[in-house]
């Protein structure tokens, strides 16, 4: 299934979404004294950054996903859209943050903020970028999306931070990883229906369905991301295969392939050594060969179904069959 049909009953919102972000590109600092302004709009570094980083934005899910929780009951698009784009926003500032810290050169095709420039650059820009996603958010004028934006942002560092302490830690559980995937991936899922049914005044049980479907969503969305990281090719990804593994991330993938070979395992031996990269090349091959991938895809449509499982308690609107359609392109999905 095609995106754009999942995304018709918000299609026109989503052109306001692209122009909002858009507009973020062309950094506007009018509430400053006139000279202090123009120094600084006088200078293209923030807007070259700024334009690399938000141009071919992805598949703009999580707004998407906003507008579409925000369709059932009182839908305030002036609220919406400024929610959304802040979303959109602080999801673009973890990407460029995370490409700093894992010296990543490619993300979606192309080269990185800290490629280009360097990681001090790309550090700062992602500050920037968080800064921006918290002025935008205050426009909707409710302190319950800032606040939840921002305990969003504490969930997702502290996510990151415990990804950073266990690198090539190979005693990590499932669980562990589910905790993980849960902070960094499914809170801002979560965040995107949560906050569209807050800003559409739903009442308290629909706002509960929605951060549930958001939550599951993302945590099934991740899970694919972890399998395509083993068998898609990198004009799929847009970076290198591998690129978890590389870093010492231990996804499901990998620890499935150590369930099962757990004494003669590539992945055991990169953890422990790093000093060959073919045994990344070898995981890879294992994991493709296996039922491996299969495991990790019932697993991600079971938390799919978990996220829609209860949609039909929402008013009867397109966007319910929507969000349904979403979770099964999510399952689908090859990039």
């Amino acid at each position: 299934m095609l995106l754009d049909n999942i995304y018709s009953p918000i299609a026109s919102d989503l052109v306001r979404v692209e122009a909002m972000v858009r507009a973020v590109s062309r950094p506007d600092f009018s509430w400053l004294p006139q000279e202090q302004a123009t120094g600084i709009q006088g200078d293209g570094g923030l807007v070259r950054l700024l334009s690399h980083s938000l141009i071919n934005g992805g598949k703009r899910i999580r707004p998407a996903l906003t507008l579409l929780s925000g369709k059932f009951h009182d839908y305030q698009l002036e609220c919406l859209l400024p929610m959304a784009v802040a979303i959109e926003i602080m999801h673009t500032a973890t990407l460029v943050h995370d490409d700093a810290i894992d010296k990543s050169a490619v993300r979606r095709g192309r080269p990185t903020i800290n490629t280009v420039w360097d990681d001090e650059k790309a550090v700062l820009l992602g500050d920037y970028l968080f800064a921006k996603a918290g002025e935008l958010v205050t426009r909707t004028g409710s302190i319950r999306a800032i606040r939840l934006l921002h305990q969003t942002l504490m969930v997702i560092s502290t996510g990151e931070i415990n990804q950073s302490f266990n690198a090539f830690n190979l005693k990590q559980t499932r669980q562990h990883y589910l905790w993980r995937i849960s902070s960094k991936t499914a809170s801002l899922f979560s965040l995107s229906t949560e906050s569209g049914a807050i800003l559409s005044e739903a009442p308290e049980a629909s706002i509960e369905v929605l951060r549930e479907y958001g939550y599951n969503l993302g945590v099934a969305f991740q899970i694919v991301d972890d399998i395509l990281d083993f068998v898609g090719t990198e004009a799929e990804l847009g970076k290198p295969v591998g690129s978890d593994l590389a870093q010492g991330t231990l996804t499901l993938p990998a620890m499935l392939l150590l369930e099962r070979y757990p004494e003669d395992n590539p992945v055991r031996e990169w953890f422990q050594y790093r000093s060959d990269r073919g045994l990344m090349g070898r995981a890879i091959e294992l994991v493709r060969n296996s039922p491996i991938v299969d495991e990790c895809y019932a697993l991600a449509a079971d938390y799919c179904s978990r996220a829609c499982r209860d949609l039909n308690r929402l008013p009867d609107h397109a966007s319910r069959q929507s969000l349904k359609d979403l979770a099964d392109y999510v399952v689908a999905r090859r990039r």
